[in-house]
C-alpha cells in the first residue's frame, strides 16, 4: 500500500496518467463526435476508477499532480498574449464588460445559496459550490478560505466547465447573441478555462474576451462572496 501511494506521488508518473488519460479522452471524442465523450469526462472516468482500482487516497493523487494545479495559473496569465492581440475591440466598452460580469458574479453566488438553502444542504457543500464560475485555482482558493471543500470545488467547476463549453456557443445562437465581444465574455464568465478553450475555436476575439472573463470572474467573485456572506448574516437573510 505505502509502494503504490509513493508511485503515485511520483509527479513523472501522475503527469503520464493524467496526460495520457485526456488524450485518450480526446482520440475518443474526435472518433465518437459525442458531446457527452468530452475529453475531460473521459480522463475523469479513467482516473477514478484507476484510483478506486488501486485503492489510492485522493491526498496522494493531489500530492503528484501538484504540478499539473501550479500551471493552471500560469496558463490563465498566458491567456492574456492573445487579449493584447484584441485590444482595439476593448475601448468603449470596459465599463459595459465590468458591468456584466460584476452583476454575473453576485447572482451566481447569490443563486447557490438560496437554492442549497431551500434543498437543506449544509454550508460546507454550499461554500464549497459557491465559486462554481471561477477558474479552477481561484474558485479552490475562495472554497478553503470560506470553509468550503477545495476537492468538491475543483469537481464542480470542471463540469460547470464541461457544460458551458458544450451547450454555451449553442445557447446564445439559440438567443440571438451575435456580438463577439458579448459571446466571449459570458462563455468565459460561465464556463472558466474549457469555456475559453471552446470559444478560441470559434473565433480570436471571442477567445481573447472569454480570457479576460476569466480574470473579472475571479477578481469579483472573491470580493462579492464575503460582502454577501456579511450581507446575508447581518439581515440573516441567508
Amino acid at each position: 500500500m505505502i509502494m503504490k501511494e509513493v508511485l503515485f506521488e511520483n509527479a513523472p508518473f501522475m503527469l503520464s496518467l493524467v496526460t495520457g488519460s485526456f488524450l485518450l479522452g480526446t482520440w475518443i471524442h474526435k472518433r465518437t463526435k459525442f458531446a457527452l465523450f468530452h475529453p475531460c469526462i473521459i480522463s475523469m472516468i479513467i482516473i477514478i476508477c484507476f484510483l478506486n482500482y488501486f485503492d489510492i487516497p485522493y491526498e496522494s493523487f493531489a500530492a503528484g499532480s501538484n504540478i499539473i494545479h501550479f500551471m493552471l495559473g500560469p496558463a490563465v496569465v498566458a491567456l492574456g498574449l492573445v487579449l493584447y492581440d484584441q485590444m482595439a475591440y476593448l475601448k468603449g466598452n470596459i465599463l459595459s464588460m465590468l458591468t456584466a460580469v460584476g452583476v454575473g458574479s453576485i447572482i451566481g453566488v447569490v443563486s447557490v445559496i438560496l437554492i442549497g438553502k431551500i434543498m437543506g444542504i449544509s454550508p460546507e457543500i454550499i461554500h464549497s459550490v459557491e465559486p462554481k464560475s471561477v477558474t479552477t485555482p481561484i474558485a479552490m482558493s475562495i472554497s478553503q478560505s470560506n470553509g468550503g471543500i477545495p476537492a468538491l470545488t475543483a469537481v464542480t467547476v470542471v463540469i460547470c466547465g464541461i457544460i458551458g463549453a458544450m451547450i454555451g456557443p449553442k445557447l446564445l445562437e439559440m438567443l440571438g447573441i451575435k456580438s463577439k465581444i458579448a459571446q466571449g465574455l459570458s462563455i468565459g464568465a460561465a464556463a472558466h478555462g474549457l469555456g475559453t478553450a471552446r470559444a478560441m475555436e470559434i473565433g480570436a476575439l471571442e477567445g481573447a474576451i472569454s480570457g479576460l472573463s476569466i480574470g473579472l470572474m475571479g477578481i469579483m467573485t472573491s470580493i462579492a462572496i464575503p460582502i454577501i456572506h456579511y450581507i446575508g448574516n447581518y439581515f440573516h437573510i441567508l
